[in-house]
């Protein structure tokens, strides 16, 4: 495993815990889209099937564990335990437009026709448009708390990690996976908007806002 690979697991492990922690530690979620946490639930549970059928490292098969558990332990404090202050009003992106489509190009562009392989590209495709109902809701309440901004940062991070880990493993071990690098190029692109407004804005302690 190489550094970037690295850095990139452990920047997206901070994002999911700065999201974790804010809720639980304010005992609300406002602010944050349920329906982008639901997405991220779907992307990890279509991508670590092969927990069921192969062992790679203990690293690897904890880290999958780590991530299919966080994301459904904030499903669930958005949508149960903390129900009363989720934002539904602004929560409205149309999840259908996302999850339709990616679903069928996952049936006709994959690396293999099998049902764990269709699954795994549908998780890929599906994570580089995720975060869009949480951009999106930002959009709609004109601003962000900062501790979400610091947890799409160390998301987007993470995403920008892992292209040049994808690049580093080309250059150095000849491994090519156009699937994941196009989906992490549209992905790293969604956010770069937001990492200009939060080195400009948010590192300077002022407040962060998306054009609607």
């Amino acid at each position: 495993m190489n550094i970037f690979r690295l850095t990139g697991d452990l920047s997206h492990l901070a994002a999911i815990i700065i999201l974790l922690l804010k809720i639980w530690k304010t005992r609300s979620c406002a602010g944050i889209s349920g329906k982008s946490q639901v997405l991220f639930a779907l992307v990890f549970t279509t991508r670590y099937l092969d927990l069921l059928t192969s062992f790679i490292s203990l690293y690897n098969t904890s880290m999958k564990i780590i991530y299919i558990g966080c994301a459904y332990a904030t499903v669930y404090l958005i949508y149960l335990k903390f129900k009363a202050t989720y934002d539904g009003n602004h929560d409205t992106f149309r999840v259908e437009f996302l999850v339709v489509p990616v679903g069928g190009l996952a049936f006709l562009v994959n690396h293999d026709f099998s049902p764990l392989e269709i699954l795994w590209t549908f998780s890929i495709y599906l994570e580089s448009v995720a975060i869009l109902p949480q951009l999106f809701m930002i959009s709609k309440t004109g601003e962000a708390e900062t501790i979400t901004t610091h947890y799409l940062f160390f998301l987007g991070l993470y995403r920008a990690l892992y292209l040049i880990n994808w690049i580093w493993r080309f250059y150095f071990e000849g491994f090519f996976d156009m699937i994941a690098i196009v989906a992490g190029v549209v992905q790293t692109i969604l956010y770069c908007d937001f990492f200009y407004l939060y080195v400009t804005k948010v590192l300077k302690g002022k407040k962060l806002s998306l054009p609607a």
